[in-house]
């Protein structure tokens, strides 16, 4: 890839540019100026910060959420020198991403709402780094489909299925057959060891105090669930093509080894690092070729204290939603995914408490039950989406008085 574009640098758009993944990327980017250029920035409402990125990296094209902010921002860059082209809107997002003098996409946009500019991105046969899982689990076997119509290259940013990614043969043709299963490792998040039923009263901060990785509040609360692990286990049925029962989870509290794959010998592959999303990151930036990430070098005195243990359902009952939901008719895991976005954010509003998500997930998932053809366009799935928000939202507002059930 890189041979095909070495008269230039790799044109990159970040969408999502403000979060912790955005910030990363922007930090592999900054070590790497000969190779990589932004043209493209995103960020919902964070102006302060989505001005100083301007200011550094100079994009040709900003995108945010309102009219207001877009105004604001471009104020602020005219006054600063800047010429930049600012729009806003959902919109504007998506045809940021299938533009022409953008290469490659960088979907870090947290939600549902990742998955129009990820399909825009994958139908313009863009090199996609996907670190927004829900547009697969939303988008299922439908973004699939596009991304091998677009002829576009995805590549996973999430640890876990960069790990798989790294470990899988390069050809792929046939690997398929060779492996017997895979392995997602899990943290155990925050709560790792504690009883469910003293879980009723965390606070959001608790829930985002994540032991190993620095994320948002929204994704490390679905660590703190695991639901995190649960929407993985639906990312990587569709982006490896495994069936349920071949993709399992294990707690490895460390967070060294990333994932692993099993062979049909029983052979294991397994991709170790430290626990930096700097390093899924520079793989994915610049594949087929390894770069710089500028993390620092794994300690192996930590391996030698690596343990693992049993996800136990009764502990993490999401991990039993994600298999339920691939079973389920398609269109199930994006009626999972839109419970828990409007049930993590009352959490963090302090509108429930911690326990009552799984709860409000699962019955979402009970009672919205797609119908035949649910999952085969944008503007079903979208109506899925919210067909399943409204229903939580009922739910939640059962909850919201704070009682035990």
């Amino acid at each position: 890839m890189r041979g095909a574009q070495s008269a230039r640098p790799q044109r990159i758009c970040i969408l999502g540019a403000t979060g912790s993944v955005g910030m990363a990327t922007l930090d592999v980017i900054s070590r790497h100026p000969e190779r990589f250029e932004v043209v493209g920035l995103t960020a919902q409402n964070r102006l302060d910060e989505l001005f100083a990125i301007c200011v550094r990296f100079r994009p040709r094209h900003v995108v945010v959420a309102t009219a207001d902010g877009a105004a604001t921002l471009g104020r602020r860059l005219a006054d600063a020198g800047l010429r930049a082209e600012v729009r806003h809107g959902a919109q504007a997002l998506t045809d940021l991403a299938g533009q022409d003098d953008v290469d490659t996409v960088m979907a870090a946009i947290v939600g549902a709402a990742g998955l129009a500019p990820c399909l825009a991105a994958a139908r313009a046969g863009k090199r996609l780094l996907l670190a927004n899982k829900e547009a697969l689990v939303v988008g299922g076997a439908f973004f699939m489909n596009a991304v091998k119509a677009g002829g576009a290259t995805l590549l996973p940013i999430d640890s876990e299925h960069s790990a798989i990614f790294q470990c899988l043969p390069p050809e792929r043709s046939g690997w398929n057959e060779r492996i017997d299963h895979i392995v997602l490792t899990a943290s155990g998040g925050p709560f790792r060891g504690r009883a469910p039923e003293t879980l009723a009263e965390v606070t959001p901060e608790q829930a985002c105090a994540h032991p190993n990785w620095v994320m948002g509040r929204k994704i490390s609360v679905d660590s703190a669930t695991m639901m995190n692990k649960a929407l993985e286990v639906i990312e990587a049925h569709f982006l490896f093509d495994l069936a349920p029962e071949r993709i399992r989870v294990v707690i490895h509290p460390q967070s060294i080894i990333h994932s692993m794959v099993v062979c049909r010998d029983q052979s294991v592959l397994a991709q170790l690092g430290t626990a930096d999303m700097r390093v899924p990151i520079a793989y994915g930036l610049a594949w087929p070729e390894r770069i710089v990430s500028g993390t620092e070098a794994l300690d192996w005195r930590s391996v030698a204290a690596l343990t693992f243990e049993e996800a136990d359902p009764a502990t993490y009952p999401a991990l039993g939603l994600a298999y339920d939901a691939l079973r389920g008719p398609p269109g199930t895991s994006a009626v999972l995914n839109a419970a828990n976005e409007e049930a993590v954010a009352a959490f963090l509003s302090g509108t429930i408490r911690f326990d009552r998500i799984h709860k409000v997930n699962a019955r979402t998932v009970a009672a919205v039950i797609p119908e035949r053809g649910a999952a085969e366009s944008l503007e079903a799935l979208l109506a899925l989406d919210a067909e399943a928000r409204r229903h939580a939202v009922r739910l939640l507002g059962s909850f919201a008085d704070q009682t035990p059930a």
